[in-house]
């Protein structure tokens, strides 16, 4: 299993390194998202069209690509499709490896109780002990993959020890609900909608297994260094919608909770478990590099290096 979910995630960042290029003009920027609350920010500058109205003077359009999860969004992004996107840490840390010419911007949020692994509320699983030999579904190469990982270390087990299977984020609830596993790794907003109901518990959070929670902010190198201000304008947006979400109007914030398919009274459950931060700080850099090292002690990765690599925080001007 450890030798599928590696080949898995290192053809993403190696089958396609070197192959980045601009496939569209330079008077448009392709900004990849996905459904995350991670992004919710990203998600009210999309919504409002401050990023469109920010660029429009610079003579740059702006075209939305949505992706159900980080690691189809970094097969975009290395082969030059996407020029900016928002992922977890795993996907991070894997598409902004050297050699990839793809660099962390900037940090979207720390969420660590925003990841949880859901289990039946009848189950008889209470521990990660009693995850040993069970089936157990998570998008492989995404932030809940992290977690399971970092889960199962805490009663001295691996991913050797369960019956790991890769799903789609958007099949968690259903492979739960069908009996096609007995627990799913997962991430908000998936975690309220599926838990809203009651048939389906939290087992652990992020915290409870020294998950950080960090998502971060990557860009091609190739557009960032020719397009600065374009980058730092999508910045700015971002950081203005995460200052805003406090007072944010209803209609928005609607918006938003269709867009993530929650229920508009649910983003004050889901909203306060994030801290939306944009700069990269030591903390972020020590849990990213975390997370390189555990992936590396587990052959996942299988690519040691330092975050600070790979990371540029100059184009965020501290709006």
């Amino acid at each position: 299993m450890k030798k599928t979910v590696s080949v898995i995630i290192l053809c993403l960042a190696m089958a396609l390194s070197g192959c980045a290029g601009s496939a569209h003009s330079a008077n448009e920027v392709h900004i990849a998202i996905q459904p995350s609350a991670a992004f919710i920010p990203l998600y009210v500058a999309k919504e409002k069209g401050w990023i469109e109205e920010a660029l429009e003077p610079m003579g740059v359009s702006v075209k939305w690509e949505t992706f159900e999860s980080g690691p189809p969004m970094n097969e975009s992004l290395l082969s030059g499709d996407s020029d900016i996107g928002v992922i977890g840490d795993v996907p991070v840390v894997t598409v902004v490896a050297p050699g990839n010419d793809i660099s962390l911007i900037a940090i979207a949020a720390q969420a660590a109780d925003s990841y949880a692994i859901l289990v039946p509320t009848d189950s008889g699983i209470s521990s990660a002990a009693d995850l040993k030999g069970k089936r157990l579904a998570v998008t492989f190469g995404s932030t809940a993959h992290n977690m399971v990982e970092k889960y199962l270390a805490t009663a001295d087990l691996t991913i050797d020890d369960v019956d790991l299977v890769n799903i789609a984020a958007g099949d968690a609830a259903f492979v739960l609900s069908s009996g096609q596993a007995d627990a799913v790794s997962i991430w908000e907003p998936n975690v309220t909608r599926i838990t809203a109901d009651g048939t389906v518990r939290i087992l652990a959070s992020g915290s409870e297994c020294g998950l950080a929670g960090t998502n971060g902010i990557v860009a091609r190198d190739k557009f960032a260094t020719a397009n600065p201000e374009v980058i730092t304008q999508i910045l700015a947006q971002y950081k203005r919608a995460a200052d805003e979400l406090p007072g944010l109007d209803d209609a928005t914030m609607g918006a938003v909770a269709a867009a993530l398919g929650v229920e508009t009274s649910q983003m004050d459950q889901i909203i306060p478990k994030f801290k939306y931060t944009v700069e990269i700080t030591q903390e972020d850099i020590f849990a990213l590099n975390d997370t390189i090292r555990f992936l590396n002690e587990n052959q996942i990765l299988r690519k040691d290096y330092d975050i600070t690599e790979s990371a540029d925080g100059s184009y965020y001007k501290g709006y």
